[in-house]
C-alpha cells in the first residue's frame, strides 16, 4: 500500500510524507524539510509516525522552505538524504561536512530502492542548482511530486505518465500576480520559466497526464498573495472535468490528510 501526506505546502515550507507498506513492514520517507524542526516534528507526530520512524529523506533542491530543517533533523536521527550532486554543491558550508557519510548522491532517472519503496527523480527548469522532483511507486501504484517549476517540458510529462495520484504546484494567479504589490523583478523571477507554475499552466500539465485510474490530484505549493484554494481547485477541476471539491489543497498550517493511492 502506497500513501501519501503533505505537512504543510506553501512558500513559507515545504515537507510530504510517503509511506509503502508490505505485510507488517512499512518504509518512510520526507520529501524535504522546509518546515521549522519543532513544527516538523509535531506535524510528524500528528501524522502518526515520527523523526525516529523515518528511512530517509530526499531534498528536491537547496531553497530555504525545502531543505530548510535538514540539518536539524538529521542531528536528531541519522539517516539517508538524498539529493542531487547540484543541490549537495549549492549548500556547502562547513556544518555539512559533518552529516557526509549520510549524504546519498542522485541524479534524472536513476530509480532509488529505499526497502520496499522506489523514488525516480527527473530534473525539473526551476532557478536552483540541479532540483529534481518525483514519482514515488511501491511496485504497483505511482504518486507524482511536482511542486517547484518554471514551466512544463515533455521530460515533465513523460516522467508523470500513468500516475495514480499527484501533488502539482499552483503556485499563482496571473491576474493575481500581475496586479500585487511585488516589486517588477519579483514578479519576473515567479512568472518566468525557471520560476513557479500558474494555475493556468498546471491545469494544462494536469490534462496532458490525465488518465482514468487517477485518483487524487492535490494542489500545492499555493501563493498565500497570489492565489487562492478556490481558484486553484477551479482551474484544476476544469481541465479534469470533475467538480471543484474533487480537487484538494495542501495548505502551508495543516498540510493534507492521508491520501491511499
Amino acid at each position: 500500500m502506497l500513501r501519501f501526506k503533505s505537512l504543510g505546502s506553501g512558500s513559507s515550507g515545504n515537507a510530504t510524507l510517503v509511506e509503502a507498506t508490505e505485510g507488517i513492514h512499512t518504509t518512510r520517507v520526507l520529501i524535504d524539510c522546509g518546515l521549522k524542526l519543532r513544527d516538523l516534528e509535531t506535524r510528524l507526530i500528528q501524522a502518526g509516525t515520527s523523526a525516529q520512524e523515518l528511512d530517509a529523506i530526499f531534498i528536491t533542491h537547496e531553497h530555504g522552505d525545502h531543505i530548510g530543517c535538514a540539518y536539524g533533523l538529521l542531528k536528531r536521527k541519522p539517516m539517508p538524504i538524498w539529493m542531487s550532486q547540484g543541490t549537495w554543491l549549492a549548500i556547502q558550508n562547513p556544518q555539512w561536512n559533518s552529516m557526509r557519510p549520510w549524504i546519498r548522491r542522485t541524479r534524472d532517472s536513476e530509480t532509488i530502492s529505499i526497502n520496499n519503496l522506489q523514488l525516480t527523480p527527473f530534473t525539473v527548469p526551476h532557478d536552483a542548482r540541479e532540483p529534481l522532483q518525483l514519482q514515488c511507486s511501491d511496485g504497483d501504484r505511482r504518486l507524482g511530486v511536482v511542486t517547484d517549476l518554471g514551466h512544463v517540458t515533455q521530460h515533465v510529462v513523460q516522467a508523470l505518465q500513468l500516475c495514480h495520484a499527484i501533488m502539482i504546484e499552483t503556485n499563482h494567479d496571473l491576474d493575481m500576480l500581475a496586479n500585487s504589490s511585488y516589486p517588477h523583478f519579483l514578479k519576473h523571477r515567479i512568472g518566468g520559466d525557471w520560476g513557479h507554475l500558474n494555475n493556468k499552466d498546471s491545469a494544462d500539465l494536469l490534462q496532458r497526464i490525465a488518465h482514468q485510474q487517477l485518483r487524487h490530484v492535490v494542489a500545492a505549493h499555493l501563493s498565500e498573495r497570489n492565489n487562492s484554494p478556490e481558484l486553484a481547485r477551479r482551474c484544476l477541476s476544469k481541465a479534469l472535468g470533475c467538480e471543484a471539491k474533487d480537487i484538494d489543497v495542501a495548505s502551508q498550517d495543516q498540510g493534507t490528510i492521508w491520501f491511499t493511492v
